[in-house]
Formats: structure tokens, sequence, C-alpha cells
């Protein structure tokens, strides 16, 4: 019998009749019943007992926060506005519906009950942020994205009287690099009375969003630019400069701004680039993007003088010149094995900061016991302490000690193995054992053994000889501590809050820095239990044996097996529907080899020959379908051109790319970048275009190799890492025999010719 099931198993048998306290046992049996697997969402309930609002999202860039706006009650007909609020840290910003020369615009997901609809963002007008030559549109401070809600007669509130909106949402920050983040959101708006502590937000929002001009406006095309002429703007507009923001993405480049524009007055059309006023009516010429990839028959516009906004429609006259652009054709990157670069050193922390992460380690290590994969093994464990009858204080404090043991040392074990597995350039985090599909069905073949040994269809001592199988009931300590390494190989790929922002912290800190703050997750999660143990008055809270224990144990078998469920469904990702399809068989059959186990007389020899016969055959026709990797769905580079890398010629990047043009001779400079960077988008029209700089590459025979992480490219993604980096742009020289030179985001021509000339 395995050491959890036994121990509730001895409980049951207790003769004694269950006291009123019988209700703690129900809450625990309810608690129970959320776990539906590791990525499952904690109830609001436990969110606001916990105080971290699950209507707010913040990192060390941006605070995001769902709020609502309903003054007179969620009904039909009444006025109800969401939005997402961006705080954003100092020189850091967010991008507009169209976001300019690069990035990407904020995108919103609602998930809403019947009977109510989500309209588009009622995006506010948008600054222009500019970069050299090139600008982006966008927002940096505070910002409030409104969405309007539509209402209707079918719209039925939940018991509690409640709108219950969810918001899955992304987007872009960018400073000098640029990070792609999201978030899931979570708030309830009553349906009854008033939701007004926002309204000041809205009324600035709305104030600094366009308003509709009651002018006429058209676009002209020329050439490779157009010009836009519009009429019936303000008068205290008259004579000034303009801001035009076209909602259309890759149509205008964002070349003109108040702050350069030359003098605006003047006589007919502008020169390319120029603005003019002629009798009332402004004219502007706005080249066309050479990103431009359709065409259309009008343009949506947004025409800004201070805070001042108008939106318009502009009809197109004129026909679009032909798309097509020079620039040069990267070659597809190769399939090589994956790159042996190991991680810069990493530094050791302040004190302040490190003991700060701690108790932040400790805090997630507590909050982990309430999520879904771990709460169903605790609340086994903790009821065990019912059983006053059967062991002493002082037996229950060694058991509640070496529980702790078990806990921690699995947590540090787990860590050091990550951490050691990560300086090679493994991609892990935590839950790595999860990417193998090996260890995903063990673990599913041991979850299916727990659930049905918990649901009382064989008993380990059937199959088990009688003093392996009483060893436990001999030793509690030792059940203690083997209970503890199996709360551990659950909670493993759980990540509570608090828990990942000291997992990603201590995957930067030295060894023995980082190894304290896995011990103080390890401590967290171990705590409830320790002090069940060692506080008389917790132990006294909890219901007295009887014959519930039983029917508690045979309930704990559908947490068990709900974990089974998840387990396949992650098989289905790594080894396609046909992997998980194949270890659904076999564990279909091994539940019947455990079955016709548990038979008697001749019985059990005639099922248990027939199904153990059936089990070893289907492992050995359908067990490869359960291992193997299914690459249809990969992510993964391309195929590249063969040859190695001809200087100033710019190629696609791979694992194992710059390894190969190192060993052949060549120098390798590599520009991690993305189509959503602005800063990656301005290095290539600057630097990375100097005639002094690619004519220095050319002198050196360097090859130039571009990894595009436009869609985060998984291979990618670890070679950044391996750099200490987690955005780009990134910028590094690689020379045979020495340590790469990675240089700032904000690419400097001189700094780049100088480590050129050393080479």
């Amino acid at each position: 019998m395995t050491f959890t099931s036994r121990l509730v198993a001895l409980l049951s048998s207790a003769r004694k009749p269950l006291s009123p306290a019988r209700r703690i046992a129900t809450l625990f049996i309810a608690a129970c019943a959320i776990s539906t697997g590791s990525n499952a969402q904690i109830p609001s309930l436990i969110s606001a007992k916990t105080g971290l609002p699950s209507s707010v999202v913040q990192n060390d860039q941006v605070r995001a926060e769902l709020v609502a706006h309903a003054p007179d009650g969620v009904g039909s007909g009444k006025p109800v506005w969401l939005g997402l609020q961006i705080k954003h840290q100092p020189h850091w910003h967010t991008y507009w519906k169209n976001p300019g020369d690069s990035g990407l615009p904020t995108v919103l997901q609602w998930t809403l009950p019947a009977g109510v609809t989500a309209g588009d963002i009622a995006w506010p007008t948008p600054q222009r942020i500019p970069v050299g030559s090139m600008a982006n549109y966008g927002f940096s401070d505070t910002i409030l994205l409104p969405v309007p809600l539509t209402v209707t007669s079918g719209f039925q509130p939940t018991p509690s009287g409640d709108l219950e909106v969810r918001l899955s949402a992304s987007w872009l920050v960018c400073r000098q690099e640029c990070i792609p983040q999201d978030g899931n959101f979570v708030l309830s708006v009553p349906a009854k009375g008033s939701t007004a502590s926002h309204g000041a937000d809205f009324e600035a929002t709305r104030a600094a969003s366009p308003t509709d001009l009651p002018g006429n406006s058209q676009a002209k095309l020329e050439g490779n630019s157009f010009t836009v002429t519009v009429s019936g703007l303000p008068a205290s507009w008259q004579g000034r400069a303009l801001q035009l923001f076209p909602e259309t993405p890759n149509i205008a480049e964002p070349v003109t701004s108040p702050q350069t524009a030359d003098k605006v007055s003047g006589e007919g059309a502008p020169s390319p680039g120029k603005q003019v006023w002629q009798n009332g009516v402004w004219s502007g010429n706005f080249p066309l993007s050479v990103q431009r990839e359709g065409i259309a028959d009008a343009l949506p516009i947004v025409l800004a003088l201070g805070a001042q906004s108008l939106r318009t429609v502009t009809t197109i006259v004129g026909s679009w010149p032909p798309l097509g652009g020079t620039g040069a054709v990267l070659a597809g990157p190769a399939v090589v094995s994956p790159a042996a670069q190991s991680p810069p050193p990493v530094q050791p922390t302040g004190w302040s900061n490190w003991m700060l992460a701690i108790g932040a380690a400790l805090l997630g290590g507590m909050i982990l016991n309430l999520m879904p994969c771990v709460l169903p093994v605790l609340a086994i464990k903790v009821l065990g302490f019912s059983r006053h009858s059967e062991h002493s204080r002082g037996s229950q404090r060694a058991q509640g000690l070496a529980y702790t043991l078990g806990v921690v040392l699995s947590f540090v074990s787990l860590g050091a193995l990550m951490l050691a597995l990560r300086a090679t350039g493994e991609q892990l985090g935590w839950g790595f054992q999860l990417q193998s599909p090996a260890v995903v069905a063990v673990l599913a073949a041991l979850f299916t053994l727990l659930g049905l040994n918990l649901a009382g269809l064989f008993e380990v001592g059937m199959l088990l000889p009688h003093k392996l199988a009483s060893l436990q009931a001999r030793h509690p300590v030792v059940d203690a501590f083997l209970s503890g390494v199996l709360a551990v190989a659950i909670a493993s790929p759980c990540t509570a809050p608090f828990m990942g922002a000291s997992l990603g912290y201590a995957i930067s800190l030295p060894a023995g820095q980082a190894l304290g703050i896995f011990a103080a997750l390890g401590l967290g999660l171990a705590l409830p239990f320790l002090a069940a143990a060692w506080v008389p008055a917790f132990g006294h809270m909890l219901p007295r044996p009887g014959a519930w224990m039983d029917t508690l144990r045979r309930f704990m078998a559908f947490p068990m097996l709900a974990t089974v469920i998840w387990l396949v469904w992650v098989l289905g990702h790594l080894s396609g529907v046909n992997g998980a399809g194949a270890l659904l068989a076999l564990l279909l059959c091994m539940a019947l080899v455990v079955w016709s186990l548990g038979l008697e007389g001749r019985s059990r020899i005639a099922f248990a020959t027939l199904s153990i016969a059936s089990l070893a055959g289907l492992t050995g026709a359908i067990g490869p379908l359960v291992i193997n990797m299914d690459d249809s769905g990969s992510t993964g580079t391309t195929a590249a051109a063969a040859g190695s890398g001809n200087a100033a010629t710019w190629q696609g990047w791979a694992p194992g790319r710059v390894e190969t043009e190192l060993a052949a001779g060549h120098p390798v400079f590599v520009d991690f970048t993305a189509a959503w960077c602005i800063t990656c988008q301005y290095n290539k029209k600057t630097t990375l275009s100097n005639a002094d700089v690619l004519a220095d590459m050319r002198k050196h025979q360097v090859t130039l190799l571009r990894a595009d992480w436009t869609r985060r490219d998984p291979a990618i993604t670890v070679a950044l890492e391996q750099l200490g980096r987690s955005g780009v742009p990134v910028y590094v020289l690689h020379q045979a025999g020495k340590p790469p030179v990675v240089f700032s985001e904000i690419l400097d021509a001189q700094d780049l010719r100088s480590a050129l000339a050393k080479l």
C-alpha cells in the first residue's frame, strides 16, 4: 500500500464516532474538489484571502489592472465600460493600434457571460515616440484602454449578483529593449448598485480620445507618397503644425512631427514630408511605407494638436504604386544540434535583496499548498493527525520534522538539478521534467496506481510480501519523509504567486544563494503540516477518526485521476494525439493487471496471465508512440542554405551555426532582432547599414547572422538566456578562443568598429 493511502486506511479503522468537527473535514473535501490540474486558476475567494487580487498583473515594467465603470449598475441599456489600465515604469512604453515603424498593439480577449458582448477598444490619441529618424505610436506613464459593453435582457448575474469578467491580454513593452508580456485578469462587477471608483480615469480617457471631424478629407496618391487634405478644422488650429496618425499599419512612414516640420504656411501642394495651410485647409504630404502589404479605398486617420484630436476616414484618390521593395533575402537557418554555449557567470546579489527574495519564496511555498495539484496530498496528510490515539505527541513532532526534511531536501535537489542542467545550456524552468514524454508517462502511471489504490481497487499488501507491505506502518517517520518527497513531486509542475519571481531570480544567482531560495520554497510548502505536528491547538481543531475516513480516502481517488487527465493532456502536446491515445490504452491495461492480481483462485491466474501478456504486447506495439516527440506542430527553424557565411551578407541564425562558422575560422556577429522591436529597426537602418561598419565586416570576413525572434522561437529564447538576456535587441560578436562581446541595445557604430579592429 502507498505510504499516503496506508495512513488513511489505518485511520479509517478507528471506532469512535465523529465529533461536530466533521464540518472541518467537509471543508477539506470541498477544497480537494478544485483539483483540475496544475494550470488551474486559484479561486477568487482564495485570491481575496491571500491579498492577491486577480484583477492586477505587475512586473518590473508595468502594472496592469482590469477596471470597470458602471455608474448605474449592470443591466440592459445601461452604460457599462471595462478598461485595462497600464501604468508604465519611467522610460517604458506600450503601443497604439498602429504601432508605427515597429512594435505590436495591445490585444484584449474577453470571456463574458451570455447576454453581454464587448466592443472594440476606444483608443486614446497616442504619443509619437521618436527614435532617430524613425517613430512609433504608443503610450507611456499611465494609460487606460476602455472597451464598451453591450448588455441585453438575456444577461443573468452570478448567484452573488455580479457580472464576472475574464480578460486575457497581451502587450509589448519597450524601452531600448522590448519584452512581450501577457496577463490573465478576472473582475466581478456588482449588477446592482454603482461601480464608479474609476470614473475620473474613464472621463480623462474620453477627453484624450479623438472626436469626429466635422469637415471633409481626402488622400491623393502621387507616386510613392500621398497628400492628405482636410477642411473644417478648428480656427485655433489654423497655421499650426499638426500630427497625423494613420490607424492602418504600414501605410505611411511616420516621419513628420510638429517638432521637426518646416514652416507650415504657404501656397499650393506641400513638398514631400511637409505641411501647408491654404485658405483654412490643411494639407500634409507623407511617404508611403516600404513595408506596405496591400491597398485600400479609404484611410482612417487621427489629426492632433496638443491635447486636442480629431478622427476622420479619408477617401483615397489615385492609383496605388505596385507592391515590392528591396532587401536582402535571408537564407533559412539550418537544423543543427543545439549550441554548447555557456551562460555568462552569475553575480551574487546584496544581502537585503536576497533576504527579500527568501521571504517571497517562503510565502510562495505556503501559497503553493492551496494549488489544486498539491491540496489533495496536503489534505490526506494533515487529516492523518485525526488519529490522535495512534501516535504520541513526540511521534507526531518527529513526523512533522521528517515531512519537512523530505520537502526541503526534494526542493533543493530539484533546484540543484535544474541549475546544473541549465549551466550546460538546457532550456529548463520549474517543472522541467514534464518536457520529457517518458517522464510524463511514468508520472501518469504512478498517479493512476495511486488513484486505484485510494479507490480501494487494490491494496499493496495483496501484491507485495507482508514484511515489505508493513514496513511503513512500523516506521511512521519514514512514511512522513516519503510523503514530503511525494508532495514535491506533485507540486513541481505548479507555480504559485510569488513563486515564479523567486524561481526566476534564483536562476540568476550563484548556486549557494539560489539553493537557499529553493530551501525557503520547501520550508513554506511544509509549514502547514509542521504546524499541525507541533502546535496542539491546531491538532485539536481536526475531526476525530471514524468510518468517514474511508469515504474520504475513496473520494481522494478522483483528484488523483484528475491529475492523470492533466498529464495525458501534457503528453498530447509532446507526442501528439496518437501518443496520448497510446498512453490511455496502456493505463487501461495496467488497471486490468492490478485488478486481476487482486482476484483469488484460478480466476487470478487466468486473468493475471492474460492481462500481463496484453500489457507487454501493447507496450511493445504502441509504447514508442508515447515517448516519441511529435514535430508536426514544431515552431523551430527550417533548414538553411548550405555553405559558410559570406562576409557582409546577412544569413539566418540557427543553433550550432555560430560554432560551425568559428570552426571554419570566421568571426561571427549575431543580430537578435524582431519585427516589433523599434530599437532593432533603428539599429538596422543606422549602425548596421553604415558603410564603414559593413566595410570592416568584409575586411575581417565576419559572418553576419540574424536571429529573428518575432514569433518567439524557442531556440532563440535559449540563446538569449545563455547570454543572460530576456528581450531584444541583443548584438554579439563571437571570436574563436575568446568570450563573446555583447554590445549595448543602442548599437554605436564606433564601438562596433573598435571591436572589429581588435579581431
